[in-house]
């Protein structure tokens, strides 16, 4: 594993990533669709990752 951490703040159209170290040096943050995220995270090597979300963000659109 890398020594790294990704946290992911889930919302309805847009993700915020941001990457740091184990250490909490900043890495990366980015600003990704749902289709770039899904992407994005199949890119990386195998690390931490955390979520956070209100209650709006598990809202699809076209899903009953």
């Amino acid at each position: 594993m890398k020594d790294i951490m990704i946290g992911v703040d889930l919302a309805k159209s847009v993700f915020q990533v941001h990457g740091a170290s184990m250490t909490g040096q900043v890495k990366f943050r980015k600003k990704l669709s749902r289709p770039q995220s899904q992407k994005f995270m199949a890119e990386q090597a195998p690390a931490i990752v955390v979520m956070e979300a209100c209650g709006g963000a598990h809202y699809w659109p076209g899903r009953s």
